[in-house]
């Protein structure tokens, strides 16, 4: 016998695959769970244009601004079903053995994210938010991000580009702003009951919340996507004991 160890192979890779499916899977099915009460309260929001109950009591409703008012509605049916099939581009199972699942449901994603983001940007652009100028450049740059990254993501998957996954990322943290801004208030009535914030949205925290829902989360995703690269030229850098 040699002595020396069995090098890994391609056996080996196979319960690690298995294993991340199975996490990628977990993680999916739960961020499914979290965010369906939003989806149902989106879409059904949106679809009760036509109602004379929502007319009357809804200040999205503007029956002397028909473009603004059928882009708001629209935006929130679309921008529900966007963060409900956002999360499943994250499934590395789908990618791996339907990619044919996986490039229709892209599509059918950035479809959704430039309808999503057109759909906000006619609305404050023809009605302004109900926070003023300060929340209308905050949602109206998240707008702008995410029909950026609908429009990076898919083309750069055309070009098998290396950059897609990250425009790929980039797209899912974004399709999912509209409830991570909801989780954000909840969160901070449950445990402030509401400190800083304003029934205008003029307070501290109203003014925090409209950059804070996508930028910082932007933010963290660029770090984590970076630190491999960073501890590889760390591990390079260091002079090895003999």
């Amino acid at each position: 016998m040699s002595g020396q160890s069995p090098v890994p192979g391609p056996a080996c890779e196979v319960p690690v695959r298995v294993l991340q499916s199975l996490l990628s899977l977990l993680f999916v099915s739960l961020l499914l769970l979290g965010v369906w009460w939003f989806v149902d309260h989106s879409v059904s929001r949106g679809l009760r244009l036509g109602q004379a109950a929502e007319q009357a009591s809804s200040w999205l409703f503007h029956p002397e601004a028909r473009v603004a008012t059928l882009a708001i509605y629209g935006h929130m049916v679309l921008g529900g079903l966007l963060t409900l099939l956002a999360p499943l581009q994250l499934l590395g199972v789908l990618r791996r053995r339907w990619p044919p699942i996986h490039r229709g449901l892209g599509y059918a994603v950035t479809g959704l994210a430039l309808a999503t983001g057109t759909g906000g940007l006619l609305y404050i652009l023809g009605q302004g938010t109900v926070g003023g100028p300060w929340m209308s450049m905050g949602f109206g740059l998240y707008g702008l991000l995410l029909m950026l990254a609908a429009v990076r993501t898919v083309s750069l998957a055309r070009r098998r580009d290396p950059a897609h996954p990250a425009w790929a990322g980039r797209l899912v943290i974004l399709a999912l702003g509209s409830w991570i801004y909801r989780m954000h208030y909840g969160l901070w009535h449950a445990t402030t009951g509401g400190l800083a914030t304003a029934e205008d949205f003029s307070g501290t925290f109203d003014r925090v919340q409209v950059f804070a829902f996508y930028l910082p989360y932007l933010l963290l995703f660029e770090i984590l996507r970076r630190l491999p690269r960073v501890w590889r030229r760390s591990a390079a850098l260091t002079p090895r004991r003999a």
